[in-house]
C-alpha cells in the first residue's frame, strides 16, 4: 500500500534526517582530531554514506515497511536482535538530543552576545521545547519541513559561497599532525553526520510508490555530499589548526565577510536545526519505547499511551535527557560535547551494522547483497574506530539479553506474520503511522 509521500517531500524528509546539529560543530570536531587530514575522513565517510543509502534504499523498495531497521532486523535475525536494536536507538535519543541542545544554545548565545552562563539557561529552553512538542503532539505540516530543509540548505550553501575563496591551500600543511591514529578517530565522530539514511527504509511504506525509495536517496545524497564537502574543506582552508579551538565554526566562517546578517542567520539555522531534528529523535525514540515495552522488552508501564500519544515513553526520554544534562554541566571537562557525540555515533553505528547485516541477508540481487556487504565492512571499521564507547552499546545488548533470558513469559503482543504492505508486528505496535514521523523529519 502506497502513501502519499512525493519525490520533493521525500528528498526533504531525508536531508532533513541526516542533517542535524551536528553540521554545525562536526567539521572542526573532525580538524581538532585529525587537522587537514580530516578531509580523508570525510571522503571515507561520504563514500560509506553511498553504500548506506543505497542499501537501505533497497531494503525500502524491496520490503516497503514503516518498522525500519528493527523490522528488518526481525524478519532477517529474530525477535532478540530487533530487541536489542530497538533499544540501542532508544538508549541514543538522550545523548544525541542533549549534545545538540548545547551546540545550538552556543551558536545562539554567541549570536546574541550573551554572557556564558546563558547557555545553561538556553539548553534548558531548547529541550523543553523538544520535550514539550512530544508531549502535545506537535508536528510539522510538510510544507512547513519543505521550507525548513530548504532554508537550511541555503544556509549552508551561503556559508561555502563566502568562505569558499578565502581558502588557503598553505593551511593543509603539515597534513596529518595525528597520523592515522586522528584521521580514525576523526572518522568514528563524523558517522554522526551520515545517520539518518535508515530513514529511507522507514519512510518506504509513505511513497506514492515505493520505487521513489531510490530517486530520493540519489538527490538526497547528491545534496549532502555537496554540502558536507564544501564545509569540510572551507573549514580546513578558511580556519586551518584554529577550527577546533572555537565552539561555532560557522560563525567564524562568516564573520571576516563582515556580513551583517551573519550571526542572527546563523543563530537561527542553529535553534531550527535542534529543535526540528530533536524533536523528530524524540518521537522516534519514544514510540520505540512503547513497541518495546508492549513485547516486554521494556518496562510494560512504558507501553501506556494518553489520547494516542506516547506520553509515558516521552517523560521517560525526558527524564534520561535531564540526567545526561544535568551530569553534562557538573562534569563539563568530562562530559563534553563531543563525548556525547561519541556515544551517539557508537550506539548508531552498531544499529546500521546489524542493519546492513539484515540487508546482506534479505536483498535477491547479487550485486545489492555485495554492495551492502561492503557497506557493513566500512561501518564495522568505523565501529571499531569508536574505541571504548562501544562499551555502551555491549552493555546495553548484553542487559537487554539478560532480561531476555530471566523473562519466560511470553510477550503482551505478538507480531503478526507480515501483511501484503510489508508491515510486520513492530510496525503495527507503533502508536503513530510512519504519516506523522515523517511531518515531524
Amino acid at each position: 500500500m502506497s502513501g502519499g509521500i512525493g519525490a520533493a517531500r521525500g528528498t526533504a524528509l531525508c536531508v532533513g534526517a541526516v542533517l542535524g546539529p551536528g553540521v554545525l560543530v562536526l567539521p572542526a570536531v573532525a580538524v581538532r582530531a585529525a587537522g587537514p587530514a580530516s578531509l580523508l575522513a570525510w571522503a571515507a565517510l561520504l563514500g560509506v554514506s553511498t553504500l548506506v543509502a543505497t542499501s537501505f534504499a533497497a531494503l525500502g523498495a524491496r520490503y516497503p515497511n514503516v518498522g525500519g531497521v528493527s523490522a528488518f532486523t526481525r524478519r532477517a535475525f529474530g525477535d532478540g536482535a530487533a530487541a536489542v536494536v530497538g533499544c540501542w536507538l532508544f538508549a541514543a535519543v538522550p545523548a544525541g538530543v542533549v549534545a545538540g541542545a548545547v551546540v545550538g544554545a552556543r551558536y545562539i548565545t554567541t549570536a546574541l552576545q550573551a554572557p556564558p552562563a546563558a547557555v545553561a539557561g538556553t539548553v534548558v529552553a531548547l529541550l523543553t521545547v523538544v520535550y514539550a512538542a512530544n508531549l502535545v503532539g506537535l508536528h510539522l505540516s510538510a510544507r512547513v519541513q519543505l521550507v525548513l530543509t530548504g532554508a537550511v540548505v541555503a544556509l549552508l550553501i551561503a556559508v561555502v559561497a563566502v568562505a569558499g575563496p578565502r581558502v588557503d591551500p598553505d593551511r593543509i600543511t603539515p597534513f596529518a599532525p595525528h597520523g592515522m591514529a586522528g584521521i580514525g578517530s576523526a572518522a568514528a565522530v563524523l558517522f554522526t553526520s551520515i545517520c539518518g539514511w535508515e530513514a529511507t527504509a522507514n519512510l518506504s511504506a509513505e511513497f506514492t510508490h515505493p520505487r521513489l525509495v531510490r530517486r530520493v536517496a540519489g538527490a538526497s545524497l547528491a545534496v549532502i555530499v555537496v554540502l558536507y564537502t564544501g564545509l569540510a574543506v572551507c573549514t580546513v582552508g578558511v580556519l586551518g589548526d584554529q577550527a577546533g579551538d572555537t565552539p561555532v565554526p560557522l560563525m567564524r566562517l562568516l564573520a571576516p565577510a563582515d556580513q551583517p546578517w551573519a550571526a542572527g542567520a546563523v543563530a537561527v539555522a542553529a535553534m531550527l536545526l535542534t529543535v526540528a531534528a530533536s524533536v523528530t529523535f524524540v518521537a522516534a525514540g519514544a514510540r520505540t519505547g512503547v513497541a518495546l515495552a508492549r513485547h516486554r522488552v521494556l518496562p510494560a508501564g512504558l507501553a501506556a499511551t494518553s489520547g494516542g500519544q506516547p506520553r509515558r515513553s516521552v517523560a521517560v526520554q525526558a527524564g534520561a535527557a535531564t540526567i545526561v544534562a544535568v551530569a553534562a554541566a557538573a562534569a563539563p571537562r568530562l562530559i563534553t560535547v563531543e563525548t556525547l557525540m561519541r556515544l551517539f555515533a557508537a550506539l548508531l553505528v552498531c544499529v546500521t551494522l546489524i542493519g546492513l547485516a539484515a540487508a546482506v541477508r534479505l536483498l535477491p540481487e547479487p550485486r545489492q547483497r555485495a554492495s551492502a556487504a561492503v557497506a557493513a565492512l566500512a561501518v564495522a571499521a568505523v565501529a571499531a574506530l569508536s574505541g571504548p564507547f562501544l562499551l555502551a552499546p555491549a552493555a546495553v545488548a548484553a542487559a537487554i539479553l539478560m532480561r531476555r533470558r530471566r523473562t519466560s513469559t511470553p510477550p503482551a503482543v505478538r507480531p503478526p506474520a507480515a501483511d501484503a504492505a510489508g508491515q510486520d508486528g513492530v510496525s503495527k505496535l507503533l502508536p503513530y503511522p510512519t504519516a506523522m514521523l515523517a511531518r515531524l523529519r
